[in-house]
Protein backbone atom coordinates (compact mmCIF):
# COMPACT_ATOMS: atom_id res chain seq x y z
CA UNK A 1 0.00 0.00 0.00
CA UNK A 2 1.42 3.47 -0.97
CA UNK A 3 1.57 6.69 1.66
CA UNK A 4 -0.78 8.42 -0.46
CA UNK A 5 -3.65 5.27 0.34
CA UNK A 6 -2.12 5.05 3.83
CA UNK A 7 -3.36 8.55 4.37
CA UNK A 8 -6.72 8.25 2.51
CA UNK A 9 -7.39 5.29 4.98
CA UNK A 10 -7.10 7.20 7.67
CA UNK A 11 -8.28 10.61 5.99
CA UNK A 12 -12.27 9.76 7.13
CA UNK A 13 -12.00 7.87 10.17
CA UNK A 14 -9.50 10.35 11.36
CA UNK A 15 -11.92 13.34 10.30
CA UNK A 16 -14.70 11.48 12.68
CA UNK A 17 -13.02 10.87 15.57
CA UNK A 18 -11.57 14.89 15.25
CA UNK A 19 -15.81 16.18 15.53
CA UNK A 20 -16.39 13.80 18.90
CA UNK A 21 -13.75 15.97 20.24
CA UNK A 22 -15.26 18.99 19.47
CA UNK A 23 -17.65 20.99 22.15
CA UNK A 24 -20.78 20.13 21.97
CA UNK A 25 -23.31 22.67 21.51
CA UNK A 26 -26.83 20.66 21.30
CA UNK A 27 -26.45 16.74 22.40
CA UNK A 28 -29.96 16.85 20.74
CA UNK A 29 -31.24 17.35 17.06
CA UNK A 30 -34.73 17.43 15.37
CA UNK A 31 -34.41 17.34 11.88
CA UNK A 32 -37.76 18.47 10.13
CA UNK A 33 -40.24 17.93 7.47
CA UNK A 34 -42.62 19.93 5.92
CA UNK A 35 -44.82 22.49 8.26
CA UNK A 36 -42.04 21.84 10.62
CA UNK A 37 -39.87 24.90 10.53
CA UNK A 38 -41.34 27.05 13.87
CA UNK A 39 -40.57 23.95 16.28
CA UNK A 40 -38.40 25.98 18.62
CA UNK A 41 -37.95 29.55 19.46
CA UNK A 42 -34.40 30.74 17.15
CA UNK A 43 -31.97 31.52 19.54
CA UNK A 44 -29.20 31.82 16.38
CA UNK A 45 -28.30 30.09 13.27
CA UNK A 46 -25.26 28.12 12.53
CA UNK A 47 -23.74 27.87 9.26
CA UNK A 48 -21.74 24.44 9.44
CA UNK A 49 -18.81 23.99 7.21
CA UNK A 50 -18.98 20.02 6.32
CA UNK A 51 -16.60 18.27 3.76
CA UNK A 52 -19.96 17.26 1.74
CA UNK A 53 -21.08 21.15 0.62
CA UNK A 54 -23.37 22.68 2.20
CA UNK A 55 -26.27 21.60 4.47
CA UNK A 56 -30.12 22.15 3.54
CA UNK A 57 -30.20 25.50 5.96
CA UNK A 58 -28.77 27.13 8.38
CA UNK A 59 -29.09 25.15 11.68
CA UNK A 60 -31.28 26.56 14.44
CA UNK A 61 -30.34 26.17 18.12
CA UNK A 62 -32.58 27.03 20.44
CA UNK A 63 -33.37 25.25 24.19
CA UNK A 64 -36.40 24.05 25.57
CA UNK A 65 -36.73 22.87 30.22
CA UNK A 66 -32.80 23.64 29.90
CA UNK A 67 -32.21 20.92 26.67
CA UNK A 68 -30.22 22.40 24.03
CA UNK A 69 -31.62 21.44 20.93
CA UNK A 70 -30.74 21.44 17.20
CA UNK A 71 -32.75 21.79 14.36
CA UNK A 72 -32.25 21.29 10.60
CA UNK A 73 -35.23 21.88 7.95
CA UNK A 74 -34.90 19.00 6.04
CA UNK A 75 -36.22 20.39 2.96
CA UNK A 76 -34.79 24.14 3.66
CA UNK A 77 -36.32 26.77 5.22
CA UNK A 78 -38.15 27.73 2.04
CA UNK A 79 -38.93 23.94 0.90
CA UNK A 80 -36.77 24.34 -2.04
CA UNK A 81 -34.95 21.16 -2.01
CA UNK A 82 -37.18 17.72 -3.09
CA UNK A 83 -36.63 14.48 -1.50
CA UNK A 84 -33.41 13.69 -3.88
CA UNK A 85 -31.60 16.63 -3.70
CA UNK A 86 -31.51 16.53 0.05
CA UNK A 87 -27.87 16.96 1.30
CA UNK A 88 -28.08 14.16 3.86
CA UNK A 89 -24.50 13.44 4.23
CA UNK A 90 -23.92 16.72 5.12
CA UNK A 91 -26.66 17.61 7.41
CA UNK A 92 -25.79 14.46 9.61
CA UNK A 93 -22.15 15.49 9.42
CA UNK A 94 -22.88 18.81 10.58
CA UNK A 95 -25.14 17.79 13.63
CA UNK A 96 -22.48 15.08 14.56
CA UNK A 97 -20.03 18.26 14.30
CA UNK A 98 -21.81 20.70 16.81
CA UNK A 99 -22.70 17.75 19.49
CA UNK A 100 -25.87 15.85 18.21
CA UNK A 101 -25.98 12.71 19.75
CA UNK A 102 -29.67 11.52 19.64
CA UNK A 103 -31.71 12.69 16.28
CA UNK A 104 -35.57 12.86 16.38
CA UNK A 105 -36.47 12.44 12.66
CA UNK A 106 -40.29 12.78 11.71
CA UNK A 107 -41.36 13.00 8.51
CA UNK A 108 -44.57 12.54 6.14
CA UNK A 109 -45.86 9.14 5.12
CA UNK A 110 -48.55 7.24 3.30
CA UNK A 111 -49.90 4.14 4.61
CA UNK A 112 -49.83 0.60 2.65
CA UNK A 113 -51.84 -1.34 5.56
CA UNK A 114 -55.76 -0.60 6.33
CA UNK A 115 -55.28 -0.43 9.96
CA UNK A 116 -53.02 2.77 9.64
CA UNK A 117 -55.06 5.60 9.00
CA UNK A 118 -54.67 9.25 7.77
CA UNK A 119 -53.80 11.19 11.17
CA UNK A 120 -52.02 8.06 13.13
CA UNK A 121 -48.18 7.84 14.24
CA UNK A 122 -45.84 5.13 13.61
CA UNK A 123 -42.83 4.97 15.11
CA UNK A 124 -40.75 3.06 12.59
CA UNK A 125 -38.74 -0.07 13.80
CA UNK A 126 -37.01 -1.06 10.48
CA UNK A 127 -37.02 0.20 6.62
CA UNK A 128 -36.47 -0.88 3.07
CA UNK A 129 -34.31 0.90 0.50
CA UNK A 130 -36.17 1.57 -2.96
CA UNK A 131 -33.77 5.04 -3.79
CA UNK A 132 -31.80 4.61 -6.56
CA UNK A 133 -29.14 7.66 -6.82
CA UNK A 134 -28.51 8.48 -3.14
CA UNK A 135 -25.23 8.21 -1.64
CA UNK A 136 -25.73 6.78 1.10
CA UNK A 137 -22.43 5.89 3.39
CA UNK A 138 -19.32 7.94 4.39
CA UNK A 139 -16.95 5.05 3.59
CA UNK A 140 -15.90 4.57 -0.16
CA UNK A 141 -12.88 2.92 0.51
CA UNK A 142 -9.83 2.17 1.04
CA UNK A 143 -11.04 1.83 4.65
CA UNK A 144 -13.68 -1.06 4.81
CA UNK A 145 -16.89 -0.86 7.24
CA UNK A 146 -19.79 -2.93 7.61
CA UNK A 147 -22.41 -1.44 9.54
CA UNK A 148 -25.28 -3.39 11.09
CA UNK A 149 -29.13 -2.43 10.52
CA UNK A 150 -30.75 -5.10 12.08
CA UNK A 151 -32.02 -2.80 14.51
CA UNK A 152 -31.47 0.85 12.74
CA UNK A 153 -33.49 2.83 15.29
CA UNK A 154 -32.43 3.38 18.63
CA UNK A 155 -34.72 1.56 20.97
CA UNK A 156 -34.45 3.99 24.08
CA UNK A 157 -35.90 7.12 22.36
CA UNK A 158 -38.52 4.30 20.49
CA UNK A 159 -39.45 3.75 24.29
CA UNK A 160 -39.66 7.80 25.24
CA UNK A 161 -42.36 7.87 21.84
CA UNK A 162 -44.21 5.41 22.75
CA UNK A 163 -44.98 6.27 26.49
CA UNK A 164 -45.59 9.65 25.10
CA UNK A 165 -48.14 8.69 22.46
CA UNK A 166 -49.84 6.82 25.49
CA UNK A 167 -49.86 9.70 28.15
CA UNK A 168 -51.28 12.04 25.44
CA UNK A 169 -53.77 9.69 24.09
CA UNK A 170 -52.04 10.01 20.21
CA UNK A 171 -53.45 7.23 17.78
CA UNK A 172 -50.11 5.16 16.97
CA UNK A 173 -48.17 1.98 15.96
CA UNK A 174 -45.61 0.79 18.04
CA UNK A 175 -43.55 -0.83 15.01
CA UNK A 176 -43.78 -0.43 11.43
CA UNK A 177 -41.36 -1.18 8.16
CA UNK A 178 -41.13 2.16 6.67
CA UNK A 179 -40.50 1.95 2.39
CA UNK A 180 -38.43 4.78 0.85
CA UNK A 181 -38.43 5.36 -3.02
CA UNK A 182 -36.80 8.16 -4.74
CA UNK A 183 -39.41 10.44 -4.93
CA UNK A 184 -40.08 13.25 -6.16
CA UNK A 185 -43.11 11.10 -8.12
CA UNK A 186 -45.21 9.08 -5.42
CA UNK A 187 -46.09 5.40 -6.64
CA UNK A 188 -48.04 4.11 -9.19
CA UNK A 189 -50.72 1.64 -7.89
CA UNK A 190 -48.48 -1.54 -8.84
CA UNK A 191 -45.75 -0.44 -7.19
CA UNK A 192 -48.10 0.37 -3.95
CA UNK A 193 -49.29 -3.03 -4.36
CA UNK A 194 -45.87 -4.82 -4.07
CA UNK A 195 -45.23 -2.75 -0.98
CA UNK A 196 -48.23 -3.70 0.32
CA UNK A 197 -48.09 -7.47 -0.52
CA UNK A 198 -44.66 -7.18 1.52
CA UNK A 199 -46.12 -6.22 4.61
CA UNK A 200 -44.37 -2.90 4.67
CA UNK A 201 -46.38 -0.52 6.61
CA UNK A 202 -45.60 2.69 5.41
CA UNK A 203 -44.05 4.75 2.35
CA UNK A 204 -41.70 7.81 2.71
CA UNK A 205 -39.15 9.80 0.86
CA UNK A 206 -36.60 11.18 3.13
CA UNK A 207 -35.99 8.50 5.84
CA UNK A 208 -33.10 7.10 3.88
CA UNK A 209 -30.54 7.32 4.19
CA UNK A 210 -30.37 9.23 7.39
CA UNK A 211 -30.77 6.73 9.11
CA UNK A 212 -28.02 4.48 7.73
CA UNK A 213 -25.80 7.99 8.04
CA UNK A 214 -26.65 8.06 11.79
CA UNK A 215 -25.64 4.52 12.58
CA UNK A 216 -22.11 5.51 10.69
CA UNK A 217 -21.49 8.29 13.03
CA UNK A 218 -22.32 6.52 15.91
CA UNK A 219 -25.91 8.85 16.64
CA UNK A 220 -28.84 7.57 17.91
CA UNK A 221 -32.56 7.91 15.70
CA UNK A 222 -36.05 7.46 15.94
CA UNK A 223 -38.30 8.03 13.55
CA UNK A 224 -42.15 9.11 13.83
CA UNK A 225 -43.97 9.07 10.56
CA UNK A 226 -47.38 10.86 10.38
CA UNK A 227 -49.78 9.40 8.38
CA UNK A 228 -50.88 11.63 5.44
CA UNK A 229 -52.74 9.60 2.96
CA UNK A 230 -53.11 6.21 1.56
CA UNK A 231 -50.34 5.97 -0.82
CA UNK A 232 -52.01 5.09 -4.41
CA UNK A 233 -55.22 3.42 -2.62
CA UNK A 234 -55.48 -0.20 -1.20
CA UNK A 235 -56.50 -3.24 -2.76
CA UNK A 236 -60.24 -4.17 -2.34
CA UNK A 237 -60.76 -0.98 -1.13
CA UNK A 238 -62.48 1.49 -3.56
CA UNK A 239 -63.77 4.00 -1.57
CA UNK A 240 -59.50 4.56 -0.44
CA UNK A 241 -58.31 7.67 -3.17
CA UNK A 242 -54.77 7.60 -4.30
CA UNK A 243 -52.68 10.42 -2.21
CA UNK A 244 -52.65 14.03 -3.70
CA UNK A 245 -49.87 16.81 -2.63
CA UNK A 246 -52.75 19.02 -1.26
CA UNK A 247 -53.73 16.22 1.00
CA UNK A 248 -50.54 15.66 2.46
CA UNK A 249 -49.98 19.60 3.10
CA UNK A 250 -53.85 19.43 4.71
CA UNK A 251 -53.28 16.72 6.93
CA UNK A 252 -49.48 17.35 7.83
CA UNK A 253 -50.67 20.75 8.72
CA UNK A 254 -53.87 19.68 11.18
CA UNK A 255 -51.67 17.36 12.88
CA UNK A 256 -48.64 19.47 13.50
CA UNK A 257 -49.64 20.47 16.74
CA UNK A 258 -49.61 16.64 17.94
CA UNK A 259 -46.22 15.97 17.07
CA UNK A 260 -44.72 19.37 18.25
CA UNK A 261 -46.35 18.63 21.75
CA UNK A 262 -45.25 14.80 21.74
CA UNK A 263 -41.26 16.09 20.64
CA UNK A 264 -41.85 18.76 23.59
CA UNK A 265 -42.78 15.99 25.63
CA UNK A 266 -40.04 13.65 25.08
CA UNK A 267 -36.96 15.88 25.03
CA UNK A 268 -36.87 16.50 28.33
CA UNK A 269 -36.67 12.59 29.32
CA UNK A 270 -34.09 11.82 27.02
CA UNK A 271 -31.65 10.62 29.38
CA UNK A 272 -27.34 11.91 29.58
CA UNK A 273 -25.92 8.62 29.83
CA UNK A 274 -26.81 5.87 27.00
CA UNK A 275 -28.22 2.64 27.96
CA UNK A 276 -28.11 1.50 24.12
CA UNK A 277 -25.43 0.33 21.79
CA UNK A 278 -25.91 3.00 18.91
CA UNK A 279 -22.91 4.84 20.05
CA UNK A 280 -20.85 2.17 19.75
CA UNK A 281 -22.14 0.68 16.27
CA UNK A 282 -18.56 1.75 14.60
CA UNK A 283 -16.53 -0.64 17.25
CA UNK A 284 -17.92 -3.66 15.12
CA UNK A 285 -17.88 -2.48 11.52
CA UNK A 286 -14.19 -2.19 10.33
CA UNK A 287 -12.05 -4.65 8.90
CA UNK A 288 -8.99 -4.87 10.20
Amino acid sequence: MTMRNIFKRKSIVNKINDIKKREKIATIGVIGGSGFYKLLEKTKELNIKTPFGKTSDKIIIGFYKQKKIAFLPRHGQKHNLPPHKIPYKANMWALKKIGVENIISPCAAGSLQAHIKPGDFVISDHFVDRTKQRDDTFFHGPEVAHFSVTEPYCPTLKNLFYESCEKNNISFHKKGTIVVIEGPRFSTKPESRWFSAQGWDVVNMTQYPEVVLARELDMCIVNIALITDWDAGLEGNPEIKPVTTQEVVDVFNKNNEKIKKLIFDVIPQIPEEKNCLCWKSSEFAFIN
